[in-house]
């Protein structure tokens, strides 16, 4: 099969490892980008202009809902222009004006080895000769979940389908159909996708945006759907009290990221092990965002907590359309056309995703990924927050390997509550000047940033410079 081994890889790299201080050789366009990339911050504010995106989104707002396909794309929680992308390659993108940006948001986290790597392109281009798509077995989704399941800890068994939205439905009726239970516990600030059980206190766009859950959602259909505030262990310990021998599952992001950047406290996750396993409920990691980002195993190897059941999507796509749910093989065997619980879809294991998937996990073996990720990570969160504090502003920040985030509070921030008393104008303002640098953050204070392996130390600087000088002017 061109461009893909069909044996697991091992842990040993099949070419030199980079540098710590330099990602690994870029194209044209990347060498192009460092040219461009010496022009001066001023010379730069001088010809930003977003006439182009402002023509193109007004049409398209006479076309989709809102000119967008997602929510948080319009700009609304920051106001002010939203910029139209015309290509990306490595750490930078590029609109349809010409301006080039650093990229903080990597299509929301799956360009964890650069945007349009060039290996990864040429592996889809020979994928595309034998077809786009199969609606049938191939040989590749059997490599892909070799891969996943030899590295996520809780994983014997995989199912993949298009979309972490799609993951998350599968699981929660994997969890009811095993157990038997019809109630969840999820979190306030937790996004699991919009599936209507999940509406509830959400995150990501629904913050963004204000919404408490969404018009066209029964309450029938989030009457199981008991939620707690994130890091709280009395909330839970009272659910379950309530509730006893109902609740089916609790599902979480280990790590939030749709409520902005939101660690968990030292003991939560094996708090929520022990409750669950106490009471025959099953937990549910939702690492679609955390997962092969925060350590090649995700977020349960980085906090050696192993749930019942996984859900991923992004990284394992390599920026295609994907998702994945997986767990104990006794769960998963319930799963059809193994078991009773029926879930399918036609592009599912789509020929395409998988290739991608495969050449972004094998990048990720490689030596001094993680610790490189969490270096300039480390460098670019401490560098804004330091910057921010100096200027006089209420600021605070974290960030684990290759996801970050801050918020314009002094914190410590440890719940979506919390998240909330950010100055969420201050943001907007901040945004929009980044903007203007050459800076791509994601358009929200509750949405997490994403770093990858083409970020250069250049890349974290010159951010952190432009910061300096916007929030002098804030």
């Amino acid at each position: 099969m061109a461009g893909i081994g069909l044996s697991l890889p091992s842990n040993s790299t099949h070419r030199p490892a980079f540098s710590s201080s330099t990602p690994r050789s870029s194209s044209p366009r990347c060498c192009l980008s460092s040219v461009k990339m010496t022009v001066s911050v001023d010379e730069q504010k001088k010809t930003f202009t977003l006439k182009k995106s402002e023509e193109a989104f007004n049409a398209a707002k006479e076309l989709m809902p809102g000119g967008v396909n997602s929510p948080v794309r319009a700009f609304k929680s920051v106001g002010g222009q939203p910029i139209v992308i015309d290509s990306v390659k490595g750490s930078h993108m590029w609109d349809i004006d010409g301006n080039e940006y650093i990229d903080y948001v990597g299509s929301w986290g799956p360009a964890i080895i650069g945007h349009a790597d060039d290996e990864v392109l040429a592996a889809l281009a020979e994928t595309m000769k034998k077809g786009t798509s199969f609606g049938a077995p191939c040989l590749l989704e059997n490599v892909l979940a070799k891969m996943v399941i030899s590295a996520v800890p809780s994983i014997e068994m995989v199912r993949f389908v298009n979309s972490g939205t799609e993951a998350c439905m599968g699981v929660l009726r994997l969890a009811r159909a095993f157990t038997g239970r019809t109630k969840i516990i999820k979190f306030e600030g937790c996004y699991h996708g919009h599936a209507d059980p999940y509406l509830v206190k959400a995150g990501s766009g629904v913050a963004t945006l204000g919404l408490p859950d969404s018009p066209g959602v029964p309450k029938s259909a989030t009457a199981d759907t008991l939620t707690s505030p994130y890091n709280d262990i009395t909330t839970v310990e009272n659910l379950f009290n309530a509730h006893k021998g109902e609740i089916a599952a609790v599902i979480l992001e280990p790590v939030v990221g749709n409520a902005g950047f939101i660690k968990p406290k030292p003991e939560f996750l094996n708090f929520l092990k022990k409750i669950t396993k106490e009471n025959d409920a099953l937990l549910i990691f939702d690492e679609v965002m955390t997962g092969f980002r925060l350590a090649y195993g995700g977020a349960q190897e980085y906090f050696g907590v192993t749930p019942d059941l996984t859900t991923l999507g992004k990284i394992i796509g390599g920026g295609l359309p994907v998702g994945a749910y997986g767990g104990r093989r006794e769960i998963m065997e319930m799963v059809a056309p193994a078991g009773p619980m029926y879930q399918a879809g036609t592009l599912s294991g789509n020929p395409l995703a998988m290739t991608a998937g495969i050449h972004t996990l094998k990048r990720l073996q490689e030596p001094g990924t993680y610790e490189y990720l969490d270096k300039i990570t480390g460098q670019l969160i401490g560098g804004i927050v330091d910057a921010g504090k100096k200027a006089g502003h209420a600021i605070s920040g974290g960030h684990i390997s290759g996801m970050f985030g801050f918020f314009f509070t002094d914190g410590p921030v440890y719940s979506f509550e919390d998240a909330k008393k950010s100055d969420t104008a201050k943001f907007a303002k901040f945004y929009r000047a980044m903007l203007e640098e050459g800076v791509y953050f994601a358009p929200s204070q509750f949405e997490a940033g994403f770093t990858g392996l083409k970020h250069t130390e250049e890349d974290i600087q010159r951010t952190i410079d432009a910061a300096e000088k916007v929030f002098k002017d804030l």
